[in-house]
């Protein structure tokens, strides 16, 4: 029973380090990072979907896009109010958000994603 200091002090170092995990989680849930603030271009009053669609949805659209003008040869895009717009990145999407850095990269950072638009498309130098 001599070694029961021992013991009890390993047993106090084996739970902290085991449950210090989830401990930091709880206390800095609060201290998270505030998403950035969607910066949407003066001069339009639409987007090619609601807002709140293309925040969520504007990966997989883009993908359909690409797919349908390149694969399809399909050009038009009838959008859910029924407005017809041209399938394209740099002419359509980069008409009305020009800047990478205050428009794309921000909210990128923020969700730790690396998208792929860049490897074919040239960076926009904005208005």
């Amino acid at each position: 029973m001599r070694d029961r200091k021992w013991i009890i002090a390993g047993l106090a170092v084996f739970c902290f380090v085991v449950l210090f995990p989830m401990w930091y989680g709880f206390t800095t849930r609060g201290a998270a990072a505030a998403p950035p603030e969607v910066v949407l271009p003066a001069d339009d009053t639409a987007c090619v979907e609601p807002t709140e669609w293309m925040i969520a949805n504007h990966p997989m659209l883009l993908n359909e896009w690409r797919n349908a003008v390149i694969r399809d040869g399909r050009t038009e895009y009838v959008s859910s109010t029924g407005v017809t717009y041209t399938m394209s990145f740099t002419g359509t999407c980069l008409g009305c958000h020009p800047t990478r850095a205050t428009f794309c990269q921000r909210c990128h950072d923020y969700a730790d994603v690396q998208p792929t638009c860049w490897n074919c498309h040239v960076e926009p130098q904005g208005k």
